[in-house]
């Protein structure tokens, strides 16, 4: 089915910058699973260490690593190779890039956020706070600070996904969320693992998502709130 496939998410995988990582793969999981061999056969058989970037103090960046030109790594960032950024991107203080995280050109990376195994396409923001694992972030997509794209079950069993009413195992343990292009994950949001989110659409701020929504919808966090009087109680 079409909801299973890259191209339901991403209609700009041409245009990303490390778009080899997308070869031969067809759903999103099959990508995911391509990031160790990509960044092999890119980075670590040659044993690259490449940094044009401006850098910050106090910035640590071991292993294998491309960091491109214009880019700017602030103060205090941690790098933990293999990991492939792109030009133009803006990774901001306290930030933890993790090992097999591909990052496109012009993104921003926040401060405090923190990405580990993912691939975050062209001019994609990931603001503050934020946890992405094993994920795929569209191109112009937006996480919003405080934002977790889980990326495993507490009994640590394969992760699953129901579309259109059919279950798929993703055959990996370890998977975030796909969150297609021109997408908007708003602040203190959570997706569970194995959340599958279509392009242009809107998950607003507080919402926990989960399984699979289709392309252009918006969801609402949907709450109950209880107001009671309160006792005058004076603080220590």
């Amino acid at each position: 089915m079409k909801e299973t496939k890259l191209d339901y998410y991403f209609s700009n995988i041409q245009e990303f910058t490390f778009k080899k990582v997308f070869e031969n793969c067809v759903t999103p999981w099959d990508a995911i699973k391509n990031i160790d061999n990509f960044l092999n056969e890119e980075i670590i058989k040659e044993d690259v260490k490449i940094n044009k970037a401006h850098t910050g103090e106090f910035v640590s960046i071991t292993g294998n690593y491309f960091i491109d030109e214009g880019t700017q790594i602030h103060a205090n960032v941690v790098i933990e190779g293999p990991v492939m950024i792109g030009k133009n991107v803006t990774i901001q203080s306290g930030a933890l890039i993790r090992p097999g995280s591909i990052i496109g050109d012009n993104c921003v990376v926040g401060h405090c956020c923190e990405v580990k195994h993912s691939i975050v396409q062209n001019k994609a923001k990931v603001q503050s706070f934020t946890f992405i694992g094993d994920s795929i972030i569209g191109k112009s997509t937006r996480v919003g600070s405080g934002a977790i794209l889980a990326n495993r079950r507490f009994d640590q069993q394969n992760i699953t996904v129901k579309i259109n009413g059919e279950k798929i195992d993703t055959g990996t343990d370890f998977f975030g969320s796909i969150l297609g292009d021109n997408t908007r994950l708003g602040a203190n949001s959570t997706a569970v693992p194995g959340t599958f989110v279509g392009p242009y659409c809107w998950i607003l701020p507080t919402v926990q998502v989960r399984g699979f929504v289709p392309a252009e919808k918006r969801i609402y966090p949907c709450t109950n709130i209880k107001i009671e009087d309160n006792p005058k109680v004076d603080l220590k």
